[in-house]
Formats: C-alpha cells, structure tokens, sequence
C-alpha cells in the first residue's frame, strides 16, 4: 500500500468510525427516546415513498424491522460505515410489535467505491433464523444472516429468498456500497438508558422482562401501516 493510499484509508476510517461512539446525550434516557423517535419519523418517510412499494406491501409478512435513522458512509476505495439503529419484532401469537432493541451497525470494505454519503435504512426481517442473529453479541451480515438490497419503484414483483432484505433512502453520492460485511453489534449502553436496567437483546425480545411507553408510537405506527397495507390501502392512507 503507497503512503498516500494509507493517509487516506486512515482519514476515511477517522471520519466514519466502525462502531459508532455513543455521545452522552444519545444514551440518557431522553437521548433514547428522542432516537425512538426519530426512528418514527424515518419509518414514516419509508412508507409515504412511491419508490418503496414493495417494503410497504411486505411489511405485514416481517418477523421485525431495524430502523436506522441515519447512516453515514464515505470512501475512496477503502471505506467505512456507521450507525444506530432500532429493532421491533413482531409477536407471532398476536402480531403485536413489541419492544425495542438499539443496535450499532459498522463496517469498512475494500473496492469501487468514491464518494461519501448520509441515508437512513430500514432492515425488513423476513424469517425467525434473521431474528435469532440479533440475539446474538455480534453478527456480520452476509455471513450469519443472508440480505439483499430491496427493489425500489412502484409495481415491483421481483422474487426474493435472503432472510433480510434492505432498503435505503440516501442523500448524497456513493457509488459501488455493499451490504454485506455490514457488522452489527446490541447498543448496550442505549439499550441500558432506555429501560433503566442492564438488559441484553434476548431479555427484551424472547423473555420481555422490560416495557417502555416511550416506544408506544412507533410500535402503534407499524401496526397501523402493516394493516392498512393488508387491507389493500394506498399509501395515502398512511400520511
């Protein structure tokens, strides 16, 4: 690798860490709750985008969704990823979306790639196996968990197998981005904010030994927007 190819894979990776540092205003238990939040308001956007059809006509059949606000990438062949997201998972016995749990997202890849950019992403959960992954301290993408990037644009019927599937909102230029290799680790101090206790994701997901009314409306969102959609609705009808 040349000196000059280092200096910049160096300033990349500054700009971008791999797990995303947590400032103390994030992880009080306002900071939380203004994440949640936020997260509620890029759902939102999600399910008003005439380009995200097919995420809103399968939404009803998710086992969960992780919500990331916003994600920031840049490179110049090396690059680097970070960000926060919120996980809820849906109740198989009464379809019910529970709880959530905060997770960091980071990573860095070698390639095409120039550019930088800052988006939010929505992780759609099709299968239990994609939900067990997140029980775990640590997983990568791509390895424990299949993904794909999720088609984009009205009337879509396109066929998809991998366990999860991502779809992006973006502002800015990237080019040559890659799911895979996408590390995803539970938020633990977020996650300790939001509920006043030490908690871990298998706490909160399987034995549910926690509630917060702070997550009440973005859980009330989801099941509003996955019934209207079953119901044949328009996407009018969620604005």
């Amino acid at each position: 690798m040349t000196k000059p190819t280092r200096s910049l894979l160096i300033a990349v990776l500054c700009l971008i860490p791999l797990r995303a540092a947590p400032s103390a205003a994030a992880t009080d238990a306002a900071g939380t709750a203004q994440f949640v939040s936020a997260s509620r308001s890029s759902l939102s956007r999600f399910l008003v985008d005439p380009e995200m059809a097919w995420f809103r006509e399968n939404l009803a059949d998710a086992r969960a969704v992780l919500i990331v606000p916003k994600r920031v990438r840049a490179g110049f062949i090396f690059g680097g990823s970070g960000g926060v997201g919120v996980l809820v998972a849906r109740d198989l016995d009464t379809g019910d979306w529970g709880q959530p749990v905060f997770y960091n997202l980071g990573g860095a890849s070698f390639g095409f790639q120039i550019g930088g950019d800052r988006s939010e992403m929505i992780l759609l959960l099709r299968t239990e196996k994609a939900l067990d992954a997140f029980l775990s301290s640590r997983f990568q993408l791509g390895a424990e968990a299949s993904v794909a990037a999720g088609p984009v644009g009205a009337g879509t019927g396109q066929q998809i197998d991998e366990e999860i599937v991502a779809f992006v909102r973006s502002k800015g230029l990237y080019a040559g981005a890659a799911l895979e290799g996408i590390v995803i680790r539970p938020a633990d101090d977020r996650n300790r904010a939001f509920y006043g206790t030490d908690v871990t994701p298998v706490d909160i997901l399987v034995r549910r030994t926690v509630t917060s009314e702070d997550s009440l409306a973005l859980r009330e969102d989801l099941a509003r927007a996955a019934t209207t959609v079953a119901a044949g609705e328009t996407a009018a009808a969620l604005r």
